[in-house]
């Protein structure tokens, strides 16, 4: 990738828009969809978690410009803007584990800097919280006036507490009047670009069934998550950002669908080939046991549902992940094909309406 600085080529008539952590997985997915909206794109990130092979096919387009900056450090940014969506940090365990001190400087002091930008553009500003602000949640499902079950000091702390005081600097600054901050707690979420090593139970399933490996299972596997794809996420997001009269608190952004982890490793053995077998392993410190989205407000105030159904969700996702594996050092032989005879038939019955 050559062209990282400098101004926009072309003249579009399009929003000038910033997208932090724009090379990660979902970020990457809002830059595509941006720029083929027409607007134009300033993509921000460190590559600690990013993967510049996100951005690869946009560093030619002339409305995107890619800055490898770390949010916590931002440096000056010249043109106007008009708006501004925080995507930046590890979201991970495996990742923001990693590096827990700079995980929660990231979301506050690098949040504190794109609010910072955002009220001296005067641009709208996004941004990405996650449902974990709900920790291990005693209400289910969980509306955005839950005020969660929370370990304030264990080791997902750094992500949860930091998302959480993320939300109160972003929530400060629009009282003062200071910032138009809108926040979109984010549930699970997969697709396509997901990192094979993320540690992310999607990801970790696919790549093992994949590679021949056994399923990692965390406990008895009866805990359960739901289940957002990408493109539906990117709806959302977009649809918060654009909304006209921004919402007074947060907002859920996720697939109301409810699955066991059981269930998510079956289908997918129903769609790969492999001689996998299931691995139980215990249960992670501060692991939710139930974890769904009310998603009531989204589709009051944004007219937003997700749409795509997990099981074909997921086929993609397994397609993709063994074209990455191909390419990468895996050999071939240990990648099993999809099923040829496996039909897309959409959700099971008991997925929730509008799934």
């Amino acid at each position: 990738m050559k062209r990282r600085a400098g101004s926009f080529n072309g003249n579009g008539s399009g929003k000038r828009i910033l997208v932090a952590g724009g090379a990660g997985f979902i970020g990457s997915h809002l830059c595509d969809r941006l720029l083929e909206s027409g607007h134009k794109v300033i993509c921000v990130d460190n590559l600690l978690t990013g993967n510049e092979q996100n951005i690869r096919p946009l560093v030619n387009h002339p409305h995107f410009r890619f800055l490898k900056q770390d949010v916590c450090e931002l440096g000056p940014v010249d043109e106007p803007l008009d708006q501004v969506y925080n995507l930046a940090c590890a979201a991970s365990p495996s990742k923001y584990q990693a590096d827990p001190v700079h995980t929660m400087m990231t979301c506050i002091r690098g949040t504190s800097n794109l609010l910072a930008l955002a009220e001296n553009k005067k641009a709208a500003f996004v941004q990405a919280s996650t449902s974990e602000v709900y920790g291990d949640p005693t209400e289910h499902p969980q509306r955005e006036s839950y005020l969660g079950n929370v370990n304030c000091t264990g080791p997902r702390a750094c992500y949860d507490e930091g998302k959480r005081a993320a939300e109160t600097l972003c929530f400060d600054m629009r009282r003062l009047g200071r910032v138009d901050a809108r926040v979109a707690r984010i549930f699970n979420t997969y697709g396509p670009r997901m990192q094979p090593d993320d540690g992310r139970i999607v990801s970790n399933l696919i790549v093992q069934a994949l590679t021949g490996e056994p399923l990692t299972i965390y406990g008895s596997g009866e805990q359960t998550r739901s289940f957002c794809h990408v493109a539906d996420l990117i709806r959302g997001l977009t649809a918060l950002m654009n909304v006209l009269s921004a919402p007074s608190g947060p907002v859920n952004l996720g697939n109301p669908g409810e699955f066991t982890i059981n269930e998510l490793a079956q289908m997918v053995l129903e769609l790969v080939i492999t001689d996998s077998t299931i691995k139980h392993m215990p249960l992670p410190i501060d692991d939710p046991r139930r974890r769904r989205p009310d998603i009531t407000l989204a589709r009051r105030l944004l007219n937003w549902q997700p749409q795509k159904p997990l099981k074909e969700g997921l086929a993609e996702t397994v397609d993709w992940f063994a074209a990455f594996l191909h390419r990468s050092d895996t050999p071939r032989s240990a990648l099993p094909r999809r099923r040829a005879d496996q039909k897309l038939i959409g959700p099971p019955q008991r997925l929730s309406a509008g799934a």
